[in-house]
C-alpha cells in the first residue's frame, strides 16, 4: 500500500471511530428530546397559581384544573385534546397542534434510524436534521402562540383581573413551559450536529475518491514523455511477455485500464 493510501486509510479509520461515537450521542439526545416533547405535550403545568391568585389551579396545552376558591383546595379538571370545545382558548388549541406536530416529527426522526442500515449515512443524517429543525420551529411557534390565550375568561378567574395577552397577572410560569424552551435549544443543536455529520460524510467520500484517483495516476505515469526511456521500458517489458500492442501509442494508464497484469504475463512465459 502506498504512503498516501496508508495515510488516507488511517484518517478514515480515525474519523469513522469518532463519528460513530458522536452519532451515538446524537441518537441518545434525540431520544431524550422526544421524551421531553411527549412530556411537554401531556403535562398540564405550563402556567399555574401563586400565593396571590384568587383560585388555585394550573393550565396545560389542553388540560387544566381550577379550584373553587382559596379556602377550597379541591380542583376541578377539564380539557381533552380529542374534544377541542373543552380547551379554553384558540391560542391553546394552536399551541397544542404545533407541539403535537413537533412530537410526530421527532418520533419520525427516531424511526428513520433504521435507514442507517439500508441507505447512505449522509442522506439519513440530513433527513433527520431537517425533521429536527422543523420540530424546533413547531415548538417555537407553540411557545410564542400559547401566551396569546392568557386573556381567556377561565384564566382570568384564576389569575386575576390583571391577566391579559402575554401578561400572567398573579399566576406564574410552570416547569413544562420552561422544558419546552429547553427542548427548542436541544432540537436546534441536534439539527446542527446532524447537518455537520451528514456533510462530513460526503466530504470524506470525495476525499477518498480523489486519493484513489491520485494513487492510480501516480502508479502509472505516461511513457510518452521521454522517448528514450519509453523505448527502453518497452523493450524490457516485451522481454517479459507484455503484449506488443502496448507500444503502439498506449500509455501506462491505458495499459492498466485494459486489465493487463505483469505477474500474469510473467507466469505465462
Amino acid at each position: 500500500m502506498l504512503p498516501s493510501q496508508e495515510a488516507s486509510k488511517l484518517y478514515h479509520d480515525n474519523y469513522m471511530r469518532n463519528s460513530r461515537a458522536i452519532g451515538v450521542l446524537w441518537a441518545i439526545f434525540t431520544i431524550c428530546f422526544a421524551i421531553i416533547n411527549v412530556v411537554v405535550f401531556i403535562q398540564p403545568y405550563w402556567i399555574g397559581d401563586s400565593v396571590n391568585t384568587p383560585k388555585p389551579g394550573y393550565f396545560g396545552l389542553f388540560h387544566y384544573c381550577v379550584g373553587n376558591g382559596v379556602a377550597n383546595r379541591e380542583l376541578t379538571c377539564r380539557g381533552s385534546f380529542t374534544d377541542f370545545s373543552t380547551i379554553p382558548s384558540g391560542a391553546f388549541k394552536a399551541a397544542a397542534f404545533f407541539v403535537l406536530l413537533s412530537m410526530v416529527l421527532i418520533l419520525g426522526c427516531i424511526t428513520c434510524f433504521a435507514l442507517f442500515f439500508f441507505c447512505n449515512t449522509a442522506t439519513v443524517y440530513k433527513i433527520c436534521a431537517w425533521m429536527q429543525l422543523f420540530a424546533a420551529v413547531c415548538l417555537v411557534l407553540a411557545c410564542m402562540i400559547f401566551p396569546d390565550g392568557w386573556d381567556s375568561e377561565t384564566i382570568r378567574d384564576m389569575c386575576g383581573e390583571k391577566t391579559g395577552k402575554y401578561s400572567l397577572g398573579d399566576c406564574s410560569v410552570r416547569w413544562a413551559y420552561i422544558l419546552a424552551i429547553i427542548g427548542i435549544l436541544n432540537a436546534l443543536i441536534l439539527s446542527f450536529l446532524a447537518f455537520v455529520l451528514g456533510n462530513r460524510q460526503n466530504d470524506l467520500l470525495h476525499e477518498e475518491l480523489k486519493a484513489d484517483n491520485k494513487d492510480f495516476v501516480g502508479t502509472a505515469p505516461s511513457l510518452q514523455s521521454n522517448p528514450v526511456e519509453t523505448r527502453a521500458n518497452l523493450e524490457g517489458w516485451q522481454q517479459k511477455g507484455i503484449p506488443p500492442s502496448f507500444g503502439a501509442g498506449l500509455t501506462a494508464n491505458s495499459y492498466l485500464a485494459r486489465g493487463y497484469k505483469l505477474e500474469e504475463n510473467q507466469v505465462r512465459h
